[in-house]
């Protein structure tokens, strides 16, 4: 066989799966998923009670309002900062990540320090995920008892019964993915739309 011949195979091969893997498989997939899951193929967006979207359920986001359920604490202030003036350097190292501070590094135990000073001043009883950045600083859920903490704080606020919030909390709990990876989890975005529904 010719040199030519297995040289004209060989791009014919390179050619027919590189129209397979590189467009029809793509175009299938997006399309699977424009049928089978389209809330969470365009990004899982949530909206407000006007039907405007206000955020993902895949990250999470800051609440700085006492009459909300506070998200876990990020080392990029869930890339809110603006490129041009990032005096505080959270984009520094992207759009997310983990500081990577060792658990001695002073800057560290500060923000720490800072972080549970601030929960206890607001009346909240600090919980590992209140106090902790997670791995990508951009975890929409708390724990159910990080979400209980704040209970007082909420419910004192809106004016609210504590059983109410509670009841809340519990609809707005996901369990572990089939039943046994992970933990229980609270998506804080949901549980503040219901909380705004309750209210309103």
């Amino acid at each position: 066989m010719s040199f030519a011949r297995e040289a004209g195979r060989a791009i014919r091969s390179t050619l027919v799966l590189w129209v397979i893997t590189a467009l029809i498989y793509p175009l299938v997939m997006v399309a699977f998923g424009q049928i089978a899951f389209p809330f969470q193929a365009n990004g899982s967006i949530l909206t407000n009670a006007q039907g405007q979207p206000i955020g993902s359920a895949l990250i999470g986001q800051p609440f700085t309002s006492d009459r909300y359920f506070k998200s876990r604490p990020s080392t990029t202030s869930y890339s809110t900062a603006d490129p041009t003036k990032d005096e505080a350097g959270v984009l520094k190292t992207g759009i997310s990540g983990a500081s990577n501070l060792a658990p001695s590094n002073p800057d560290l135990l500060k923000r720490i320090q800072e972080t549970t000073a601030q929960l206890k001043q607001a009346g909240i009883q600090p919980t590992a995920d209140l106090v902790y950045t997670s791995g990508s600083s951009l975890d929409p859920h708390i724990t159910p008892q990080g979400a209980r903490a704040q209970i007082a704080r909420v419910a004192r606020i809106r004016r609210l019964q504590p059983n109410q919030l509670e009841g809340l909390i519990n609809q707005n709990t996901e369990s572990r993915f089939l039943g046994i990876f992970g933990e229980p989890g609270v998506n804080v975005l949901k549980l503040n739309l219901a909380l705004d529904a309750l209210n309103s």
